[in-house]
């Protein structure tokens, strides 16, 4: 699990952009301009974490995945459909440009096996926890022959 730092005025910062999508369409503004924030899975499993990202639209071929310092990168470009000086859209929901997420890993990552799939908008990295790093439990054996203290009844 990543510790993030609170941010106060994070939700006052959604609501209000909540309510600016609102009311863009009641303005007729309809530039495109919404910031595009990819939305992550990340499942934790005993040998390896699971990261599936939804980047919808985007070829897997312009999707730049790195890993450095255990920070994972994930980084893509989407072009609009219709760049052509004829065309002009009335009305663009879905953003476009290029996007950036990065995510802390734990040091229990080994990035040498790192394997990712693209398949059908969703990209999915699989990142397989190294050996030495799992949690090994241990078996507490119990001594054999250790009698218990038995007390005489007299009579």
């Amino acid at each position: 699990m990543v510790m993030q730092r609170w941010d106060p005025f994070r939700e006052l910062r959604q609501m209000d952009e909540t309510v600016n999508r609102l009311w863009r369409g009641f303005a007729g503004r309809t530039d495109g301009t919404e910031e595009w924030n990819i939305s992550l899975d990340v499942v934790e499993r005993p040998d390896e974490i699971v990261v599936k990202a939804s980047v919808p639209g985007v070829k897997p071929e312009t999707i730049d995945l790195a890993i450095e310092d255990n920070v994972l990168t994930i980084r893509a470009d989407r072009k609009p459909d219709f760049e052509d000086e004829k065309s002009v859209y009335l009305i663009q929901e879905r953003p476009t440009g290029s996007f950036y997420r990065a995510l802390r890993l734990p040091d229990s990552v080994d990035a040498n096996r790192i394997q990712s799939t693209y398949e059908n908008g969703v990209l999915t990295v699989n990142l397989p926890k190294a050996e030495e790093k799992k949690k090994k439990s241990i078996k507490i054996q119990v001594a054999s022959g250790v009698k218990a203290i038995e007390a005489k009844k007299e009579k």
